[in-house]
């Protein structure tokens, strides 16, 4: 073996990356490309009453104006988006009713994006407005159709009698997706043969979309992926601007690009929910859970009325109560369609869950470290099923002991630093372990080179590397050896790259194809299999391998769980908050890239202090627009607001999961990391807050 895994392996694509040759969606040269710019509505709710293109369509270079009067026909798609997807099941420029401010009206195209640009300014619109609805205090809520509740035992009757219990909201703000690269599409049809260079975190089923939007044969259709400057839930079903351009590029016979400027993303490409959830924890004096109560709500848009934000979701999976009431229920209110965003749910219901504990904790006088080891569950209470390869315990004990956490002083506000309060705080990380089915070719060369094959993607977290550790490994070549081509539809099912499954979907499908090669010649390394490649005469040796979900789910519960502990500064007059020292200690089964690990887990904590201290979004109560539509206007977290993120690994391999042993990275880091402050904010301080982000204005004022 070469024993490449668990090492700290450099990426692969880095040098393409800082050289500039990593060519994204946009990037793409196509000879007679145009260029398309969006016409967006600037109301919430109403319809379109007139639209006046005369001065557009005059205007220099524009070539073709689509709305709801010439809109191309499309496929008639189921209409909910988890049969159809697309993010939006209504389709673009459907109709004249606008549903949100900031939807999709129209699309000009011109010979230049300036130009295109430019004549979007000049169609004037006429509408009948309608009174929208933005303020949840003003929605009607109703239960959540595909997101499960569950009752267990009598809730109402254990709380009622529990010694000690506390009851508490939180609120959730909404947050908009801030991925490096912006959502950018090119469409480019050669009679019937339809080519998509779109960035995508699942290159299979967006042909198989388009196939189906455009009643296509599936080899009609190619979709090219190459790189995605992240994605974190945003990319994986087109969204309304990517059919439209494709549609139009149909209709005008030439190659069309359209590249959303940021404030366009902030409406029409996703965003993450508002949640308000109320919890009720009871226990008993010595700190065993007797009862839990989650009731959560959600909001979305009309466009998408069964979307939840699922926070209810990691409750079972937790701490052990009998007795359990999970609710989740929906609102719909005249906004951009929500979306996944990086650990869907599971954000947010951790950010209450885990500050309800720190509650309880400090009501029961016990370490907030030793009640969680003290209710953890071993059980799926769900499913009832046992958790497979699980190490919380060791996430919380280890985790405790590289922060020093027996120092920490058991009274809030006991500790300063020149003139600043300073608290500890922590809280627990969890995330589901899924994996999907996969396909990889490998081609092993004379000269001693080994190709993989994929149409898996990379959306910046280390799949190219990934692929390459595990060829490698398997086939005991060095990793200079190996050469990967990904992210095309013509090549083999790699999967989705979503839910934190890519690495544990792909990885045993690389080896499966690796073993089978060296077994269709009897040999034990790529060496010995080198001797009959070249005495052959083959130009190549070739094999393809496979992996997908067995019956192991019958058996098994499958989750990674974490800790997080860290140290904040908060300067009380001012209210601001600055964190100084950060512990992550994360059980995810094998460890394929110890280097590209450690990173996933602290840009999640980054993404999550972003959520904690500073993310929100907030809508004109009038316009339903966003108030924040751009990187300067939509505050995340920049250097100065990141300590040193100290990460480690424990556990062992989930041979229970998949042949390699290992679960996903990507989500789980981000998970608790809002709590962890909340909490470390209350013993600094003595004052609990419960609405993120916890901004300078909510510590001030509590």
């Amino acid at each position: 073996m070469s024993n490449v895994i668990g090492k700290s392996v450099n990426r692969y694509e880095g040098q393409a990356k800082v050289t500039g040759s990593a060519t994204y969606s946009a990037e793409h040269q196509i000879s007679g490309l145009v260029y398309g710019a969006l016409i967006t509505a600037t109301i919430a709710k109403g319809r379109i009453k007139t639209l006046d293109l005369q001065q557009a369509q005059a205007s220099p270079g524009v070539l073709y104006i689509a709305t709801a009067e010439n809109m191309p026909q499309l496929t008639p798609a189921a209409n909910d988006w988890f049969s159809s997807h697309i993010y939006e099941p209504r389709y673009p420029l459907a109709d004249a009713e606008i549903h949100y401010g900031g939807q999709i009206i129209g699309l000009v195209v011109a010979d230049t994006p300036e130009r295109a640009r430019h004549a979007a300014t000049l169609v004037q619109v006429e509408y009948e407005s309608e009174t929208p609805v933005i303020n949840p205090k003003d929605a009607s809520f109703i239960t959540a159709p595909r997101t499960p509740g569950l009752e267990q035992g009598n809730t109402a009757t254990a709380l009622a009698t529990a010694e000690y219990q506390i009851e508490a909201t939180y609120t959730t703000a909404m947050e908009l997706h801030a991925m490096m690269e912006p959502h950018a599409i090119i469409a480019h049809w050669q009679e019937n043969q339809l080519t998509i260079y779109e960035h995508t975190q699942w290159v299979m089923l967006h042909q198989k979309t388009y196939a189906t939007l455009f009643n296509l044969p599936l080899d009609q259709v190619r979709v090219i992926s190459l790189y995605t400057g992240g994605a974190f839930g945003a990319k994986v079903f087109p969204w309304p601007h990517s059919i439209l351009c494709t549609a139009v590029a149909r209709e005008i016979q030439r190659p069309l690009k359209v590249v959303l400027p940021r404030q366009q993303v902030t409406t029409i490409a996703g965003n993450r929910s508002a949640t308000e959830q109320h919890l009720k924890i009871g226990a008993t004096s010595d700190g065993q859970l007797v009862a839990i109560e989650h009731h959560a709500k959600s909001y979305t848009s009309p466009v998408n009325p069964t979307w939840a934000e699922n926070c209810i979701g990691v409750t079972p999976v937790m701490y052990t109560a009998e007795n359990l009431s999970l609710k989740q229920e929906i609102a719909i209110l005249n906004m951009g369609m929500p979306t996944y965003m990086r650990a869907p749910g599971e954000v947010p219901g951790m950010f209450a869950l885990e500050s309800a504990m720190d509650e309880l904790a400090w009501k029961l006088g016990l370490d907030p470290v030793k009640f969680r080891l003290k209710n953890a569950t071993t059980l799926h209470q769900r499913t009832k099923l046992p958790f497979s390869a699980k190490h919380f315990a060791e996430c919380l004990q280890l985790g405790a002991e590289q922060f020093g956490w027996k120092d920490r002083p058991q009274h809030p506000r006991s500790l300063t630093r020149e003139g600043k309060w300073v608290g500890w705080g922590m809280a627990a990380a969890t995330f589901p372990g899924w994996r999907a089915m996969a396909s990889a070719t490998v081609r092993l060369f004379p000269d001693g080179t080994a190709l993989v094959l994929t149409s898996a993607n990379d959306m910046g977290t280390g799949a190219y590397t990934m692929i390459t550790i595990s060829a490698a490994e398997t086939l005991n070549l060095p990793v200079e050896n190996i050469q990967i081509e990904i992210g095309d539809s013509r090549l083999p099912n790699g999967g989705i790259a979503g839910g934190s499954m890519m690495t544990a979907t792909l990885a045993p499908a690389v080896v499966n194809a690796c073993q089978e090669l060296l077994k269709q010649v009897n040999a034990k390394t790529a060496t010995e299999a080198l001797q009959v490649l070249r005495g052959s005469g083959q130009p190549f040796l070739e094999a393809t391998g496979s992996s997908q979900p067995g019956m192991e789910g019958q058996k098994w519960a499958f989750q990674s769980w974490g800790a997080h502990f860290c140290e904040v500064e908060v300067d009380e007059p001012l209210g601001r908050v600055q964190i100084t020292r950060w512990v992550s200690v994360m059980n995810i089964g094998r460890v394929l890239n110890a280097k590209a690990a450690a990173s996933q887990v602290r840009g999640a904590v980054i993404m999550g202090i972003g959520d904690g201290l500073m993310e929100e979004c907030q809508l004109d109560p009038h316009l339903g627009l966003p108030v924040v539509y751009d990187l300067a206007t939509y505050h995340i977290p920049v250097h100065a607001d990141i300590p040193r993120i100290q990460v480690s690994f424990v556990g062992e391999p989930d041979l229970n999961f998949n042949s390699v042993g290992a679960r996903g990275c990507g989500e789980i880091g981000i998970t608790g990391v809002s709590a962890a402050i909340a909490n470390a904010i209350y013993h600094a301080t003595g004052k609990r807050l419960r609405d993120l982000p916890l901004t300078p204005d909510k510590l001030l004022s509590t």
